[in-house]
Formats: C-alpha cells, structure tokens, sequence
C-alpha cells in the first residue's frame, strides 16, 4: 500500500493527561478507513494531527503527514455554514483560496444542482442532507487527496444518512481516501474498508469492517458491538400510558417561519412519567415542534397546556418556574455553553437560578448528577473546548435534569454518542419517571425508550399511537 496519509507511533499529553498513546495509522488512495470509539477516546485528536493542529500546550511524540492537500467536513454543517450568506458567493470567496478553482465542478461531484436560484439560496433553505454535501462540495475545492469526515451522519434522518454513505462511497470510487470519525457503526458498516477502534487514546483493534465487527477480538469492540445491536427496550417509566390526567397536551398547534408554514394542527397528549417519541425525516417540523414546547419558538396558533395549565407562548413570559418545568436540551450541546467557564459551574448555575440553591449546594448537586451521567470532577472541572462531543452532550443533560423540570424535550441528543454510553444515557432517560419527548431519526433509540410514536411529515401527523403499533408499521 502506497498512502497517502500516515501517522507513526503518535502520542499527544497536555498538562499529564495522555489523550493519544503511540497510534499508527495508514491510508491509502481510493480506501476509506473508520475512527471508532467512544466520547474523549482520542478520534477527533487524531484526525486534527492529519492538519498539524494539536490543542494548546500539548507535547507531542511520533509523526502525522498528509501527501497533498486534505480536506476537512466539521460535524454539524449547519453551524459550519455561515448563515448571512448566499451558496454562491461562500462558494467562489472558498474557491478562489484554492487558485480559483471551480465551484460547478465541485457541487456536481458532491450532487447537488449548480443551478443560479440553488446558489441564490443560503444555508437555512436547505436540508440537513444539503448542507452536509454543501460542505463535502467545499472540500473538494482545490482537489484534496484525502478528506476527513468527522460524524457526516450525526442528525440524519435513515434516508438522507444512506444518501451521504453513497457521497463517501463515491468519494473513493475517485480515488480520494477518506477518514471518517463516526459512533454509527450501520455507517461504518456500509462505507468504510477498514476500522481503527480507539479507547483512552490507543489503538485496541484494526482490520477489515466485516471481520471485526463479525468476531471482535478485544472487550472494548466486543462492548460496542453489543450494544449497537437491537435489543429489548428500556425499563419505561413508572407510570403506565392511559393513566389519569395528561401531563403535555398540545391542541391544534400551527407554526411558521416567517411567512412559511412549518407545522399544521398538531395535537398531541403524553401522559405522566411517558416518553414520546418523535420520528419524521429533515424538515418534517420535528424540533420546530420541541422548540414550540421550550417556550423558543412561539405558535402561531393552538394551545400547549402542562398539568392542565397553558403554557404562555414566549420563554420570557414563563418565568423562573415555568422555565423549570419544560427543559430542552439541544442537539448541538458545544453550542449551548459557554466557552469561557469551566462545565461543572454552568451545571450548577440551573440549580442556583431555577431552584434557588446556594452556590455550594449547587455545586454539589451539579458534580453528583454529573457523575452519574459518567462525568467525573476532572472532565467536568475543565472548560467545553476540552471535552468531546458525547460529553458535553451528557453535561447538557445533566443541566436540564438539574432544574428538576416536570416536561424534558431532547432533541437528538444521542447523535454524538458512542453504542455504549448512548444505550447509558437511555437507560438513565427511561429509568427518571420525568414525561419526556424525545425526537431521533435513529429507531433504534425510539424502540428503547418511546412509550408512545408521533410521526410527522410535512408538518402534519402522520401516525400516532403505541411505540410497538407505530414502529411495527414503519
């Protein structure tokens, strides 16, 4: 194998903590290898070494070298993409970076439509599938050698997640080697030719996708294998569907934005201590829809009422106590904190302003829940920066599990999750007895956790009713 990217016996520590111990890697022209591991296992580490890009203060040992120029595809395109600004013009300002090269060119091989009205468009009026060719067409620009895809799939729904297996794919068929950093392993599965599993930083098995996933030979693949497999659902909640008066119910409920409608007399009701699960492909009106339950997107018409009571429309005319009561965690849990403080004082920061504990208490209350979630003093005493997606996603939780609220709305919050701690997080979501709405494309996690299955398309409900009578019918 003559490749074209390699990395030799690297080891990367900051301030004593060893975040890669000794890693090798190779890749070669046309060959797509997959990163797998858990949340702070070193993955993304390893990929950014690929640029000459290590975090602040760290000492480094061994090498990483790329022949030619790499690419890389961020996680969440639609924070990538600037909003402000036309395809178009995002486009040729990047192409001109790379000696002009052309933006055509680069959208056909990615896909999608080089047509004036689709490069008038911004970032906003396209799918989630879009942007992330959108920003597959911009690593093509100035013709990388290899490209690193770091979660392509995070957010997807099952069709536009196939779609974007096929843009790697077709990545390779032109003879691009491509690195991806990917917790799907039906991803993995379906693209890559090789695997490197990664756990605290070193390498504990490679090889072809289908022998290891077939017959993992060490404990820590064996773990992540099992746990991607279906399973028996999750214990539910105490409080069985049917059972006296509803806690969410949501009546007519249309909204827009700006001049478009988005979603069409939705009604809804989730009993006490239930989960329902939201399930539709991108676009459908999902998080639309939880953002309306947070108080984040006001209706334009309906009512959303909780124990009975309405719901004010706006997150500023709830008050303390109504923020308390609906909880939303976000998909992108790195957007929603503060860069500058460190995760266990943002934590504790709910707990002081919605339930009016004093800051030592808070505290307190903040690193036991966040220990439980499996984020012990010393991840959560650092700042967001130095913690991995899958981490900061459970401080997010742990933030919103704080407040105590009657209501949590989770908005994918299991993307960014390897097997292993994502079937953790959604045994603790199952076990809390709080009503939940939960959206995911991925079934799987609706199957284990949903009591009840809301699928909408368009903006409107398709189906509604038991998990195991909706998901029996998909």
């Amino acid at each position: 194998m003559n490749p074209v990217a390699e990395i030799d016996a690297l080891s990367v520590t900051v301030a004593g903590r060893t975040l890669l111990a000794g890693v090798d890697l190779r890749i070669a022209a046309g060959e797509i290898v997959a990163l797998v591991g858990g949340s702070g296992s070193g993955k993304t580490t390893t990929a950014l070494a690929l640029f000459g890009e290590f975090p602040p203060g760290a000492e480094v040992r061994g090498s990483a070298r790329v022949r030619g120029r790499a690419a890389f595809v961020p996680q969440h395109p639609a924070a990538a993409l600037d909003p402000v600004r036309r395809i178009g013009s995002a486009l040729r300002e990047l192409a001109g970076h790379h000696g002009n090269a052309d933006p055509a060119t680069a959208l056909r091989r990615a896909h999608l439509p080089g047509d004036r009205a689709f490069l008038r468009r911004f970032p906003h009026q396209l799918s989630g599938g879009q942007q992330q060719r959108l920003l597959i067409a911009g690593a093509l620009l100035g013709d990388p050698v290899l490209v690193v895809a770091d979660e392509p799939t995070t957010g997807q729904d099952p069709v536009t997640r196939a779609g974007i297996v096929a843009e790697l794919r077709g990545l390779r068929a032109a003879g691009i080697a491509v690195l991806v950093l990917c917790h799907d392993l039906d991803v993995v599965r379906g693209s890559a030719d090789r695997v490197l599993v990664l756990d605290r930083g070193r390498v504990v098995e490679e090889g072809r996708v289908a022998e290891v996933f077939a017959a993992p030979a060490a404990e820590y693949t064996r773990a992540l294998v099992a746990a991607a497999a279906p399973g028996a659902p999750s214990p539910r909640g105490q409080t069985p569907a049917g059972v006296g008066a509803a806690r969410l119910e949501i009546t007519g409920l249309a909204a827009r934005h700006h001049d478009a409608p988005v979603l069409h007399d939705i009604t809804l009701t989730v009993e006490p201590g239930t989960c329902l699960g939201i399930v539709g492909r991108s676009g459908s009106g999902k998080t639309t829809l939880a953002r309306c339950l947070a108080g984040l997107h006001a209706p334009a018409a309906g009512a959303i009422r909780l124990d009975g009571t309405p719901l004010p429309r706006t997150l500023e005319a709830r008050g303390r106590g109504g923020i308390a009561a609906v909880q939303y965690v976000f998909q992108d849990a790195a957007g929603s904190f503060d860069h500058h403080r460190p995760i266990l004082e943002q934590v504790a920061r709910t707990a002081i302003r919605l339930r009016g504990l004093r800051a030592r208490a808070a505290r307190a209350a903040a690193a036991e829940l966040l220990e439980r979630l499996g984020l012990p003093a010393a991840t959560t005493a650092r700042r967001p920066a130095h913690l991995s997606g899958g981490e900061l996603q459970r401080a997010a939780l742990a933030r919103a599990l704080l407040a105590r609220p009657r209501l949590l709305v989770a908005d994918e919050i299991t993307t960014a999750l390897d097997t292993v701690t994502r079937a953790a997080i959604l045994d603790v979501l199952a076990t809390l007895g709080i009503t939940r709405v939960v959206i995911a494309h991925d079934l799987a996690v609706i199957t284990r956790i949903a009591d009840t299955v809301a699928v909408l398309h368009e903006g409107r409900v398709l189906d509604h009713g038991p998990a195991t009578a909706v998901l029996a019918g998909r």
